[in-house]
């Protein structure tokens, strides 16, 4: 999957336009997007339209994060839908995750969903205690594990920066870090690393750039706020003619020297390493199809 399209999980209008965006998943939210008084109408609003629409597209539903005393309501009544996966806001570690998992397990067999059906991503980058947890996913290896998503605006809200951005458009040191651990703990863990919102929904070229930069890096998809995001993000994040060429030519080189620990293509010398990077950027080709 390329790209994740948040919609408002109160606004049935919104929730049946995004069906038409071209995005690979939708995140329908019941966190950030809906007002306190909207939140009960907006679990019965998503868990209907998981019903009615889960095998259209994947979808995802963003949940209230753990603390929020919200998240279990939230749970108990968009399971029983059959939801691709739960998204879950400020994760500080696996063992937050864990506690989702076990409340999913408990939904699973009261719903009659198969064991570990329903997937978990979780915003591992949105509170300043999370950048120590990062590593945990990896060594415990959650089972349900589907991606992990960062995010920079939480984070600077809990830090009190006064920007995650410089004045270029760059983000400042401490969410490149943010950024970059979120994509080495989702790599160690074999989950998707799934890069943050781009807020400006209306700066194309910002967008392009930084989806550039995000798919050359190794992530392998991009959350959007707008479905005006979407070309530009599937865009960028699905495997050029050329880059799928050459990775067949290194995994066909590899396969015609199966001893080799390396070989030599187009004058340059490729070693293992290469042969892993091609294997997973036409495992990529395939999912973009």
């Amino acid at each position: 999957m390329r790209s994740f399209l948040f919609v408002p999980g109160h606004d049935s209008r919104k929730l049946l336009k995004a069906l038409d965006s071209g995005a690979d998943a939708l995140i329908l939210d019941l966190e950030d997007a809906v007002p306190e008084h909207e939140k009960a109408g907006a679990r019965a609003l998503c868990a209907e339209f998981v019903r009615e629409y889960r095998e259209r597209l994947p979808l995802f539903v963003r949940v209230n994060a753990l603390d929020s005393g919200l998240l279990p309501g939230d749970m108990a009544a968009v399971v029983q839908a059959r939801p691709f996966g739960l998204v879950v806001p400020k994760c500080e570690d696996n063992g937050m995750l864990e506690r989702v998992g076990h409340y999913l397990t408990a939904l699973e067999a009261r719903d009659g969903l198969l064991p570990g059906e329903v997937r978990l991503l979780p915003i591992v980058t949105e509170t300043a205690a999370s950048m120590t947890g990062i590593a945990s996913y990896a060594q415990a290896r959650h089972e349900r594990l589907f991606g992990m998503l960062w995010g920079a605006e939480d984070l600077s809200a809990d830090t009190g920066a006064r920007a995650s951005r410089r004045h270029d458009g760059a983000y400042a040191a401490p969410f490149e870090l943010a950024r970059s651990l979120c994509l080495f703990g989702a790599v160690a863990a074999k989950a998707n690393p799934i890069d943050a919102v781009f807020t400006d929904f209306r700066d194309h070229e910002g967008l392009a750039r930084e989806c550039e930069h995000a798919a050359r890096d190794g992530f392998t998809g991009k959350a959007a706020i707008h479905p005006a995001q979407i070309e530009v993000i599937n865009q960028w994040f699905t495997p050029s003619v050329d880059e799928v060429e050459r990775a067949q030519r290194i995994v066909e080189a590899f396969r015609q020297a199966p001893q080799a620990g390396a070989i030599s293509l187009d004058g340059k010398m490729l070693d293992r390493p290469h042969l892993r990077g091609a294997e997973r950027l036409l495992a990529r080709a395939g999912r973009s199809e």
